[in-house]
């Protein structure tokens, strides 16, 4: 009787706490790809694997329940609580990161997941990416150091770690958006606009000489040759088949179960969900999204707004900068204007590594956004 009185008292107090709106906004989200996941892409990906029709879509499901679960969680424990095991979570990550080249299995190409038989495949950069902003937050707020620089670098060298595991697996697509991350929160920390840019050439540099002189990093120059060169390009015709697919649907769609051309589409399920979508329902529909992702990212900036922790501030502007930046490059490349970097679109793509960064993500933006308790 005591425990389940006790258990009531942690959802009230939980209920009472959080903004109830972004949580809406977010299972709003989630529900989204569910449907699409029910009426399109999980037939399509059936029928392509000879499965039974609904197994991806239960798959789907599963993964959205469980991280709603997680969303439960880390909104609802106390927020010194988050920061005090966020840097532990990270530590354990990165180490499932450094594993990858040792015990990672290779999927088209590419050596970025973890098989550990007992649990389901997982990427281990989706666990890394939400912690990590926590952590670097954590380093650029600290008042134990006083010099700024210190810090800038500390942190620098923390990604820069990260982001040569994901240059070696190979994963440009999620070295960006690490490099995006840490480059925003040093912004909104208040650095020094001049060294931002001087690192930035430098990081340029590094690049230029990387993609042409190291043979590891010759993919990524591969990848720009092919994406600038529209009539021999070899990864045009993913993007080209996106295109028509998005063309093909006009403004409403062809209907539920009438489009054609996404069964030409690779991926459809993942990273070019939104080419699918255009098709059966319409660009409507992808503007419908694109304005719930909007509603989404301004609600959590009015909180930030009003936010006078800088740590506080400097996590939740992480969180929702990548989830913006994610969003933006999968919806770029499904329109071919960049190219394809194998990018789900948060909330609504099938994965699970992909939907429980995401849970995590959200989360954490609950668990910052709630009203404080005195």
């Amino acid at each position: 009787m005591n425990y389940s009185r006790s258990i009531y008292n942690l959802y009230y107090d939980w209920w009472k706490n959080i903004d109830k709106f972004i949580f809406f906004i977010i299972i709003l989200l989630f529900l989204t790809g569910l449907f699409f996941s029910l009426v399109s892409t999980s037939l399509l990906v059936s029928d392509k694997l000879d499965t039974n029709d609904y197994t991806f879509f239960f798959k789907h499901l599963s993964f959205v329940l469980l991280g709603i679960m997680l969303i439960f969680i880390l909104s609802s424990i106390n927020e010194e609580k988050l920061f005090k095991i966020s840097p532990i979570i990270f530590i354990f990550s990165l180490i499932s990161l450094f594993l990858v080249p040792i015990i990672g299995i290779e999927v088209n190409s590419a050596q970025r997941w973890i098989d550990l038989y007992i649990l389901p495949r997982f990427q281990p950069i989706e666990l890394v990416k939400p912690f990590l902003i926590i952590l670097i937050s954590i380093i650029l707020s600290s008042e134990k150091y006083a010099n700024i620089y210190l810090k800038y670098l500390f942190s620098f060298f923390i990604t820069l770690v990260i982001a040569l595991l994901l240059a070696a697996q190979p994963d440009i697509g999620q070295t960006l958006l690490v490099f995006f991350c840490w480059s925003l929160l040093i912004f909104v920390s208040g650095v020094n606009i001049i060294f931002l840019i001087t690192l930035c050439c430098i990081l340029s540099l590094a690049l230029y000489f990387s993609i042409n002189f190291i043979p590891k990093f010759q993919y990524i120059k591969n990848r720009l040759l092919s994406f600038f060169n529209t009539e021999t390009g070899t990864h045009n015709a993913q993007s080209e088949k996106a295109i028509d697919s998005i063309t093909s649907g006009g403004y409403f769609g062809k209907g539920i179960g009438e489009g054609t051309l996404k069964n030409r589409v690779p991926e459809a399920h993942t990273d070019y969900i939104i080419s699918v979508i255009s098709e059966e329902f319409g660009v409507i529909a992808i503007i419908l999204i694109i304005l719930m992702f909007i509603i989404f990212i301004y609600s959590v900036f009015k909180k930030v707004y009003l936010e006078n922790n800088e740590r506080t501030k400097l996590v939740l502007v992480g969180c929702i900068g990548l989830i913006l930046l994610q969003a933006m490059i999968h919806i770029g490349v499904n329109i071919r204007l960049f190219p394809t970097t194998g990018m789900t679109l948060p909330f609504i793509s099938y994965g699970g590594s992909s939907i429980i960064s995401i849970s995590i993500l959200s989360g954490i933006i609950l668990n910052l956004t709630k009203r404080k308790v005195i």
